[in-house]
């Protein structure tokens, strides 16, 4: 690995951890720096830790796996489609999730089923665009962008069939779980195991993506197997995008602009783009996700509004840059 590439990891580890801990000791309640402090001297407040603990720390390390499991399925998709505007978000890959495991819910299954039911959505959902983007010949970047666009937009139009006959007492919840919400999660554990093997997979694939991204033809020529070497890739980034809808709803362009800005910062081996990806996307998710529960405090806002709100004018700003290099 390059010494800019460990400098890149180094820098966004340094990120990740600063943001973990701001995640920590900021919100609308007393506890904060004095906490730990008195934590460690053995005086501390019970009440105060409880909320550092208990809801806190939860929090921030469900987000910091929920970002790192959406940048590294944005960055895996985006190799596998050969469009660098490619994400979970916008090629509707997180939208089939949320449908399917939001059908789930609604017909009173929990757990492991509504785990399964948003991995078959995710699955579904991006065979379909890749499908529906090729046709009979091949696709082009303008036309699986446009396809995506339209998958989420009808998947979005089920989600709103299924709002309008939802009961009225877990309309709300429900809402906010579309948008993006970490209030109610208490066990980390499945999405931050899901993400370390999203990173673990990504390095032992990281050869085999540098050569997918120079084109089946070149890759043929390489001797890689395009077939399994897709099927792989996309139960990988599909498990990943299923998890996180699982943990907090629908969060987008976390997997757009993360990997796009690590490849514009120097990552070029994917060696150092998917963990780079991961400590970035996290790092983004958990300050995302503090600013949700601290700007309107007590009143928490969805966290996918945050991303929304910074990734809209990131994906102009990418989006003009793509047409001008291509034209």
């Amino acid at each position: 690995m390059l010494k800019s590439a460990r400098l890149l990891l180094l820098t966004l580890g340094a990120l990740g951890i600063g943001s973990l801990l701001l995640a920590l000791l900021i919100g609308s309640s007393t506890a904060g720096p004095d906490t730990l402090l008195s934590w460690w001297s053995g005086t501390t407040d019970p009440e105060a830790l409880e909320v550092l603990l208990r809801l806190r720390l939860p929090r921030a390390l469900a987000a910091f796996g929920t970002g790192a499991a959406l940048a590294v399925a944005g960055a895996l998709m985006q190799v596998l489609l050969r469009n660098p505007l490619a994400d979970p978000y916008v090629l509707g890959t997180s939208s089939g999730a949320a449908v399917t495991a939001l059908g789930a819910m609604l017909l009173g299954a929990s757990g492991l089923t509504v785990d399964i039911a948003a991995f078959a959505g995710a699955l579904g959902s991006t065979l379909l665009v890749f499908s529906l983007a090729r046709g009979t010949g091949a696709w082009n970047a303008n036309r699986l962008l446009l396809t995506g666009i339209v998958v989420a937009a009808g998947w979005s139009a089920v989600v709103s069939l299924m709002l309008a006959i939802s009961p009225d007492t877990k309309l709300r919840g429900i809402i906010f779980w579309l948008m993006g919400d970490f209030a109610f999660v208490e066990q980390p554990a499945s999405i931050l195991l899901v993400a370390t093997i999203g990173v673990v997979g990504g390095m032992l694939l990281a050869r085999t993506l540098d050569v997918l991204g120079t084109g089946d033809s070149q890759a043929a020529l390489l001797g890689l197997e395009i077939k399994r070497t897709r099927a792989i890739v996309y139960a990988l980034s599909s498990l990943l995008t299923a998890v996180a809808v699982t943990t907090a709803g629908v969060v987008g362009f976390v997997g757009l602009i993360v990997p796009h800005f690590i490849r514009l910062a120097g990552g070029t081996s994917h060696r150092s783009v998917i963990p780079a990806s991961a400590l970035a996307g996290g790092a983004l998710l958990v300050v995302a996700d503090t600013l949700a529960r601290t700007i309107l405090a007590p009143q928490q806002l969805p966290v996918g509004a945050i991303t929304a709100a910074v990734g809209v004018p990131a994906f102009l700003f990418l989006l003009r840059r793509d047409t001008r290099d291509r034209g």
